[in-house]
């Protein structure tokens, strides 16, 4: 069951953090079963919104763990060099703090 502070932080990540005042399609559902603990699988097409349903939740339970005294971490497995930098530049403008590790990179870049 997933604390209704939870859904209202995400509501709240969605509009701060990306301008959006409502979640599309089944997001809104996705999030809030990721939120819960549970598993998700996610299809849809390019542009309907993938990207938000494991970012929202991952700023969530972030700032769960900041409140905690942890550091937050989220891993990101991504099959696509460009969609990596995609992904982090548009979290970084969002100012989320976001990097990647690919082949792209030096070792020393890597390290």
């Amino acid at each position: 069951m997933v604390q209704q502070s939870s859904l209202s932080l995400a509501q709240s990540v969605l509009s701060q953090r990306f301008g959006f005042s409502d979640f599309r399609g089944c997001q809104g559902a996705v999030i809030e079963q990721v939120l819960g603990g549970q598993h998700a699988l996610v299809i849809m097409p390019t542009g309907g919104g993938k990207s938000l349903c494991f970012q929202v939740p991952a700023l969530v339970l972030a700032e769960d763990t900041r409140w905690k005294g942890q550091q937050p971490l989220t891993v990101v497995v991504s099959p696509l060099i460009a969609l990596m930098k995609d992904q982090v530049d548009s979290l970084v403008r969002r100012g989320v703090p976001a990097t990647f590790i690919n082949s792209s990179l030096t070792k020393a870049e890597r390290q």
